[in-house]
């Protein structure tokens, strides 16, 4: 697999950010309410965890993850409904457009691993909102890259065993077994754990990954 230039990624980053920042500022306010993929998370807390990293210090992280006990779902999840709760709309989705530059990596993931994180948590709620934003193909083709090493499909703890995933809008595909076919970027989805609604994907194995 070919390593993508930091400075492309870092592009992407900042244009991903851009992107969604733009469909958020034109979301309606009701629509900030609805459910998203992250179960028990809405919109706004969906974009308040995105925006995270850009407000909170090493000191104010490590302070919310004692009184976690260490457990980084639960602080994420704490700190998501807290901000989500403090800030307006248009202060998340401004967040995330003024710090579209901001150079944050995920412990042990690198520039790859924020790309993905921010375009799972766009998927999260483009998707069951309904709009049809397609990611696009060059950030697509940096995450998919990210699951074709092992670590990755072990740190989602998706079992994929006995299945092909083959995406049907560019040529990639993972996994070995009965064919399942879906975009790129609800493969995406499925390898990070959320279940689709209906219509998303075909093939035998689909049922296992529908809401």
């Amino acid at each position: 697999m070919t390593q993508t230039p930091e400075a492309e990624v870092r592009r992407a980053i900042a244009a991903e950010r851009r992107d969604l920042a733009d469909v958020l500022t034109g979301l309606p306010e009701r629509r900030w309410d609805e459910p998203t993929l992250c179960a028990g998370w809405r919109v706004r807390e969906v974009v308040a965890h995105m925006t995270m990293p850009f407000h909170y210090s090493t000191a104010r992280f490590m302070i919310g993850m004692l009184r976690a006990r260490g457990n980084f779902n639960r602080m994420a999840d704490r700190s998501a409904r807290r901000d989500a709760a403090s800030l307006s709309s248009g202060e998340l989705a401004a967040l995330l457009r003024d710090n579209a530059d901001f150079a944050w990596k995920p412990p042990g993931g690198g520039f790859e691993g924020a790309l993905t994180h921010e375009v799972i948590h766009g998927l999260d709620f483009t998707v069951p909102l309904g709009l049809d934003r397609h990611v696009p193909e060059d950030r697509l083709r940096i995450v998919l890259g990210g699951f074709e090493a092992s670590k990755s499909l072990r740190y989602f703890g998706v079992d994929i065993r006995g299945i092909e995933l083959r995406a049907d809008d560019l040529d990639w595909s993972i996994g070995d077994g009965t064919p399942m076919y879906g975009a790129a970027q609800d493969l995406i989805l499925v390898l990070c754990g959320r279940k689709l609604p209906e219509g998303r994907l075909r093939g035998e194995p689909s049922h296992r990954f529908v809401a």
